[in-house]
C-alpha cells in the first residue's frame, strides 16, 4: 500500500486541538494557480495520518466577511438554539454560512457551505465546526490567514491581481504561417 503524500502548506497561522487524534490547521495554500485561506481537520491515526475531507477554503473577500462576522460575537456565547449570523456567497448557487450551533450541550461556530442548484438544495458536507471555546484563537489565525493571503496576491503579480493563465495551444491549431 502506498504511503500519504506529506501534506505541505504555503504558510501555517496555527493550530488547535479538537481531541487526542484530531486538529484543526488554519492555514493557505495554493490550487491552480490560485491561493486561499483553508480550515481543515487533520487526523492522526494508526492507519492514516493527514488531512480530512472536513474543512472550507476562502478567498480574501470571504475570509474579510467571515472574519467581520467572528469578531462581532461576544467573548461568551448568547445563544441558546442554533442562530444563523451570516451568508456569504461563493458563486452562484453555493454560500458558506456562518451559524452559531448547540450540539451535545456544547456551544460552537459552524462554517458550512449551503448549496442550492437544480439537483440540490441544502448543507454540503464541506464546513468545520469550531469549538465556541476556541473562538478568540481562531479568530487571531484568522486574521493571520488575511495578512498572509494578501501577501501572496501581490507577490504573485505587480499589481495585485491573478494573471491570467496561458491557453495551452492546441495541436490541430494552424500555425499563423499556413497557407
Amino acid at each position: 500500500m502506498s504511503e500519504t503524500p506529506e501534506f505541505k502548506p504555503i504558510a501555517t497561522a496555527g493550530v488547535i486541538k479538537t481531541s487526542d487524534t484530531s486538529e484543526l490547521r488554519f492555514y493557505i495554500d495554493e490550487y491552480r494557480g490560485y491561493s486561499y485561506a483553508s480550515i481543515r481537520t487533520f487526523v492522526q491515526r494508526d492507519n492514516y495520518t493527514g488531512p480530512t475531507k472536513a474543512g472550507i477554503t476562502m478567498n480574501p473577500t470571504v475570509l474579510e466577511k467571515v472574519l467581520e462576522t467572528l469578531s462581532a460575537l461576544p467573548p461568551e456565547p448568547q445563544a441558546t438554539e442554533d442562530t444563523e449570523l451570516a451568508r456569504i456567497p461563493r458563486r452562484t448557487g453555493l454560500e458558506l454560512v456562518v451559524r452559531i450551533t448547540i450540539y451535545r450541550d456544547s456551544t460552537g461556530i459552524d462554517l458550512r457551505e449551503w448549496v442550492d442548484d437544480t439537483t440540490y438544495k441544502g448543507w454540503s458536507k464541506k464546513g468545520v465546526r469550531i469549538a465556541y471555546s476556541d473562538l478568540k484563537q481562531s479568530v487571531e489565525f484568522l486574521k493571520q490567514l488575511l495578512v498572509l493571503l494578501k501577501e501572496k496576491t501581490k507577490s504573485s503579480s505587480p499589481s495585485g491581481e491573478k494573471k491570467p493563465r496561458a491557453r495551452k495551444a492546441s495541436a490541430e491549431a494552424p500555425s499563423e504561417n499556413a497557407d
